[in-house]
């Protein structure tokens, strides 16, 4: 069987299990990238909460966050986690976003991928994972997001080797799938649900998980 053929299987026994992901939630592009900076090392709900203080402060604006004193943004997204370290983050994000788009993310959409993407890794504090999750859930890049969960789910098949870098674990999708935006962001939303729900790290539950077959 192709590697197409098997991760396309793969997404197929995920998808008709578990349904639609809906993912990344968010209701502007720029509510997702900052999102995506603030889920670094910690859970959803945490991020929830930190993206709702900003909310409820008249603050979920691109010019409006780059103005606020960092110890104020710091304090605002407290429940997500290393906030001083995320606030600093997040500043170098909106001062990315002020040099190359006047503030204006979207304005960043339908460009080349491959001036872009390494733009966006140039920004302190925002790795991989991070920038691809801009690229593709924000920005609607065909680009696809591997994290642990992914490495740990393709070991487990035999699809991917130890220690795999970044860089390998994502070839591996994205040599074999087709540049399609709407595959790689479910795909990767429900290779995170499994991964959280069945392919856990001490001891899969693999019984019930939706890729059993493919063991």
């Amino acid at each position: 069987m192709s590697s197409h053929s098997t991760l396309m299987g793969m997404y197929d026994a995920m998808l008709a299990k578990l349904g639609p992901s809906r993912w990344w939630p968010g209701d502007t592009p720029f509510e997702i990238a900052i999102g995506a900076i603030l889920t670094q090392n910690t859970n959803w709900k945490n991020v929830e909460k930190a993206l709702d203080n900003i909310k409820d402060a008249g603050l979920l604006d691109a010019r409006a966050l780059h103005e606020l004193p960092l110890p104020r943004l710091a304090e605002l997204i407290r429940p997500a986690g290393y906030y001083n370290i995320k606030a600093k983050r997040i500043h170098n994000f909106l001062q990315f976003l002020k040099d190359e788009a006047e503030f204006d993310l979207e304005s960043l959409k339908g460009g080349d991928l491959a001036d872009l993407r390494p733009r966006v890794l140039s920004i302190n504090g925002v790795g991989p994972e991070t920038a691809d999750c801009i690229l593709l859930y924000a920005l609607d890049y065909p680009v696809f997001v591997v994290d642990t969960y992914t490495a740990r789910i393709l070991g487990r098949h035999g699809l991917a080797w130890e220690d795999i870098d970044y860089h390998g674990l994502q070839s591996i999708f994205m040599d074999a799938l087709p540049d399609d935006v709407a595959l790689f962001n479910e795909y990767h939303a429900l290779l995170v649900r499994v991964g959280g729900n069945w392919c856990r790290k001490k001891e899969g539950l693999c019984a019930a998980c939706p890729l059993k077959p493919f063991l």
